[in-house]
């Protein structure tokens, strides 16, 4: 039998979807602008007639960005500094994780190792040591200058081992029973359980990695060697010296530079380095919250 629901049910449900698909439509208006900004011509741009729909649409802006060179090499840099990225946390997070999440019967010294990692989330050496770390242990200017100072993300580290804790420890002991080892079990017990959590936490480096930009500019001594977000700080920084420059130009690039502007050169490069996210966070969003609630509550 189906219950028809009250009059103050409905008006709430009116209310609460009216509000946030509000919310929704204003956090996606500044993504719309931007996208429209990159198909229009720069006339209309620099006269402020794109609001959310492209004015005198062309694709002129994506044609200069795509032929220069100095955005091909830092997507190179960026796609290599986060497949590396995620790869090196993945497996760092998992082999750090699964020995915390034993009781203190197999690691006797499971408490005091946990509070250290919790310290560093609470208290940092701050920008100067870490840069000369990074500086005396010859990183400098290198692909694992953006991968190794955070190597552990320690509160991705924390989810999965609460996670890890919560599974029932009879899985394991009936496989160490038929002979399996700790590296079978978790290879193949544990992690085919924890895909939910683990695929949260690869989502969140992915996005760190990808989004990052501070730390190759502190980094990385060339320009060549910056990751796609830093180049696109350093253009959005300072368009109109940068499109003068004449060495982030070649013959055909000079002729479309008279089509573009710095703001729909912009608009297109920024909306370029958000297509992996749209990509990738459609795969990984139906583990996102029940990966992130399993492995944040013990129990």
């Amino acid at each position: 039998m189906r219950i028809k629901p009250s009059f103050s049910r409905r008006a709430f449900m009116v209310f609460n979807t009216t509000l946030l698909a509000l919310v929704a439509f204003i956090c996606v208006m500044p993504f719309l602008n931007v996208l429209a900004m990159s198909f229009s011509s720069k006339i209309a741009v620099a006269s402020g007639r794109v609001s959310f729909w492209p004015v005198e649409f062309t694709t002129t802006a994506y044609a200069y960005i795509t032929k220069s060179s100095a955005f091909v090499t830092a997507l190179g840099v960026s796609v290599q500094r986060t497949l590396l990225g995620v790869a090196v946390n993945i497996i760092l997070i998992i082999l750090t994780a699964y020995p915390l999440s034993k009781p203190k019967s197999q690691f006797p010294g499971r408490n005091i190792l946990s509070w250290y990692f919790v310290i560093t989330i609470l208290f940092s050496g701050g920008l100067i040591p870490s840069y000369m770390i990074v500086r005396y242990t010859g990183l400098m200017d290198t692909l694992f200058a953006l991968v190794l100072p955070g190597a552990l993300p320690v509160f991705s580290m924390l989810v999965v081992m609460n996670y890890m804790r919560s599974l029932p420890p009879e899985l394991e002991e009936a496989a160490h029973m038929d002979g399996a080892t700790y590296t079978q079990s978790l290879w193949f017990i544990v992690l085919p359980i924890s895909t939910p959590t683990i695929a949260t936490v690869l989502l969140f480096s992915f996005v760190g990695h990808w989004n990052s930009w501070f730390d190759g500019l502190i980094y990385m001594n060339s320009a060549d060697h910056y990751p796609l977000q830093s180049y696109l700080q350093t253009v959005t920084a300072n368009p109109e010296q940068f499109f003068r420059n004449s060495s982030n130009l070649n013959s055909d690039l000079a002729v479309m530079l008279g089509l573009v502007n710095s703001r729909t050169a912009n608009a297109a490069q920024l909306f370029l380095a958000t297509i992996p996210i749209l990509a990738v966070y459609p795969f990984l969003q139906r583990y996102f919250t029940a990966g992130l609630v399993l492995g944040s509550v013990k129990g």
